[in-house]
């Protein structure tokens, strides 16, 4: 059993998604960035997320951080080797790629319209995103920064771009309708409610 206010939330929650916001973390290692990124993710109504590692590594996620908002997002996990034409397929469907890259040609990332399809794309601590990626953008952005250091830690610079994206998106009335198709709305929360469900048994909390 769910109570009704727990199957009110879970409904909300879904007329709130922002099915064209999506993020792709490439190559990021920090286990407790990727859970900290996720987090933001479920904040901002993010459903997909995907992530590719050059390594056969199991991504761990830390519960600590994440507070459990892994639970409400779509994340799937992008081979290696093929990311440069899983982006290629996303510009084929009408989104833009921002790419998050320091360059004479990068724009600050206050200046990109985020009602637009959007798929983020933020590279590991220390090579940021790779050349392969890079070259499928169709914006690069900076974060604007006056001190000694170059770049933010990328759980934050997901936090200041994905919250532009969120403010834009809420004066254009994004999160006032929803974005998803009812019949997807029902698929999902038919499925949430059942692995919350059993999320909640297994903690002795069913039905709390």
């Amino acid at each position: 059993m769910i109570t009704p206010q727990r199957r009110q939330r879970i409904e909300a929650l879904l007329e709130q998604k922002q099915p064209d916001l999506q993020v792709l973390l490439d190559d990021v290692h920090d286990s407790r960035n990727i859970s900290a990124v996720i987090r933001t993710c479920d904040a901002v109504g993010v459903l997909h997320f995907y992530y590719s590692r050059n390594s056969l590594d199991h991504v761990k996620t830390h519960r600590t951080v994440t507070q459990g908002a892994h639970r409400w997002l779509l994340k799937e996990r992008i081979d290696y080797e093929k990311r440069a034409q899983f982006l290629r397929r996303k510009r084929e469907e009408g989104m833009q790629i921002l790419v998050t890259q320091l360059g004479e040609e990068s724009r600050d990332f206050r200046e990109i319209d985020y009602t637009l399809p959007t798929l983020l794309v933020l590279g590991n601590e220390k090579e940021g995103v790779s050349a392969e990626v890079a070259a499928e953008a169709t914006h690069r952005v900076i974060i604007p920064m006056h001190g000694m250091v170059q770049s933010l830690n990328v759980s934050v610079a997901a936090a200041l771009i994905l919250y532009e994206a969120q403010r834009q998106r809420q004066a254009a009335g994004f999160y006032d309708r929803p974005q998803l198709d009812e019949a997807r709305r029902q698929a999902l929360m038919e499925e949430w409610i059942r692995r919350d469900s059993i999320l909640r048994k297994s903690r002795g909390r069913i039905g709390q």
